[in-house]
């Protein structure tokens, strides 16, 4: 059975998207899946946040982009992990946008790089940058479901419309089998009123596709990425890594159900 790809997509900023791309993936490795983390956002989070660093990087997906036939020499296995490996990145990777400008099916490169992989892995999961260009879109037309990371914030709406109409766009245009996995209520603080307004109005909007985890805000969260592990790895006692190993046992789950 092939591998289903996942796009980690929200063009806001600071929704906890890159969070939940590492300490997803960690969950469900350490729940017995194989999983591939794809680091399409420039800035390289993902990849530092897994361990893998610029200077120690050798061949990144820029390379890929650039020849597909790179994509086993870049990708990189994650240290403590039989079952994780990740695709890094690097801030080359911006030039992509410009060198494919003119491209035919340029919004089908990441598909063809990640297609010969879907035997290898259970999950591929793409962290997507924070906007709605080149890259988001190959990474969109390169996936069979969306998460939607968004964080119980005032301004958690915002912007959530444009990215349904980008997805539904990919949808119509170049990728008729995309769907919206699920929605993640990131940044979860109970002691305030406000989280419980924004969770209501989005369980409202989306119902089931929800997830019952919620990510509370939580210090080990922020501080894990800094050492280059998950939060799982960094305290397994911590909310943050209870939380992502429940959302891992949630999304198992829903893929039974399907």
């Amino acid at each position: 059975m092939k591998g289903k790809t996942i796009a980690l997509a929200n063009q806001k900023g600071g929704v906890g998207k890159t969070t939940t791309t590492i300490n997803l993936s960690a969950a469900l490795a350490r729940l017995g899946k194989r999983v591939l983390v794809v680091d399409s956002d420039p800035q390289g989070n993902a990849s530092s946040g897994l361990g893998v660093n610029s200077p120690n990087m050798g061949k990144h997906l820029y390379h890929c982009y650039m020849d597909k036939d790179q994509v086993a020499k870049s990708i990189r296995s994650v240290a403590g992990y039989k079952t994780l490996d990740i695709l890094p990145t690097h801030v080359d990777l911006i030039g992509v946008e410009v060198e494919l400008m003119m491209a035919e099916r340029r919004e089908r490169y990441l598909s063809m790089m990640l297609e010969p992989l879907l035997d290898s892995y259970e999950f591929i999961i793409i962290d997507c940058p924070p906007s709605l260009g080149l890259l988001t879109l190959n990474a969109l037309t390169a996936a069979d479901s969306v998460i939607i990371p968004l964080q119980c914030e005032y301004f958690a709406l915002e912007g959530l419309s444009q990215l349904i109409r980008t997805i539904r766009l990919v949808k119509n245009s170049y990728n008729n089998s995309l769907y919206i996995e699920g929605l993640v209520l990131t940044m979860y603080d109970r002691r305030n009123r406000l989280t419980y307004q924004v969770a209501k109005e989005v369980k409202q909007h989306f119902k089931e596709k929800v997830y019952s985890t919620v990510i509370p805000r939580n210090v080990r969260l922020s501080e894990c990425p800094s050492h280059g592990m998950s939060v799982i790895d960094y305290d397994k006692r911590s909310s943050g890594a209870i939380s992502y190993m429940n959302l891992g046992r949630e999304f198992i789950k829903k893929q039974v159900k399907e």
